[in-house]
């Protein structure tokens, strides 16, 4: 596992304690912010550790930052939608989210279509395999079974390094896990904080386990308008007091502990972007 330290002075980001979060059922959403003290925001609804919807209830460290980031800038109200990864940059364009925070990883691509306040997190590619499996990287998987999510550039990665890998898309990571917990596909590969929840879960312990060889750098960012220069400042300004006030570091123990998840202390908290 990744060693993790972590220093408030190598950068500054916590995790606002009682912020109650008001979310949509439906995952849906008509339209931006219903007034000045609330904020609508993408999260992930299937991701254990990161952005997990249960009943009314939405755990995970996204949402830890989310609902940090509102309360500095004055929000009261949280409203979270759903946000699928290939819906991300049509939900902040259309006005159906005002941030989304949602593993989602800072790309030249998408700074196109939306821009970036952050990153808040780097995390890095890596597998989620059976406890006695003996795949410990990328090389290991010629010949393997290999489960992604549709579209995933994870999925991607790997088959170019591995062009013998046999890979097995699904439209969610819960049935990759599922799958390669019953011995049907041998890994499956995305960022390891992802991965790191799944092994977490009550039905994974002793199961499952994440190799812990990353071989990639994902930069979580907050997505928003593009060109919105005021409201990324905002957020950084708020994403700074985060790690300056310990409750960064409480939102990374509190979610990524469970699963005896290290976090790397050369990368994180990592450096702000320039809002630009």
């Amino acid at each position: 596992m990744i060693m993790r330290r972590i220093s408030a002075a190598a950068f500054t980001l916590a995790l606002a304690a009682g912020l109650a979060a008001c979310g949509s059922d439906d995952g849906g959403g008509d339209g931006a912010s219903g007034g000045d003290d609330s904020i609508k925001v993408g999260i992930k609804f299937d991701q254990p550790g990161l952005g997990l919807k249960e009943g009314n209830t939405y755990t995970g460290f996204d949402v830890d930052v989310a609902n940090y980031v509102a309360k500095e800038m004055g929000k009261t109200k949280v409203e979270f939608i759903q946000a699928p990864s290939k819906q991300r940059e049509d939900l902040i364009a259309t006005g159906q989210v005002d941030l989304v925070v949602a593993t989602y990883s800072i790309t030249d691509e998408r700074k196109e279509k939306v821009s970036f306040a952050g990153p808040y997190f780097i995390a890095g590619q890596d597998l989620l395999v059976a406890a006695d499996s003996t795949i410990k990287g990328p090389k290991d998987l010629d010949g393997k079974k290999l489960c992604s999510v549709t579209g995933s550039t994870s999925a991607d990665n790997v088959k170019k390094e591995v062009p013998g890998v046999n890979l097995q898309e699904f439209d969610t990571y819960s049935k990759c896990a599922e799958a390669v917990s019953k011995g049907q596909l041998d890994a499956l590969t995305t960022d390891d904080t992802i991965l790191a929840g799944y092994a977490a879960q009550e039905q994974y312990k002793g199961k499952l386990k994440v190799v812990g060889a990353p071989f990639s750098e994902e930069r979580y960012g907050i997505g928003l308008k593009k060109g919105d220069t005021a409201l990324c400042e905002d957020v950084n300004k708020a994403l700074t007091k985060m790690v300056e006030d310990g409750a960064w570091d409480k939102a990374v123990e509190d979610n990524f502990g469970p699963a005896g998840f290290k976090v790397d202390a050369k990368t994180n908290p990592p450096k702000l972007d320039a809002c630009s």
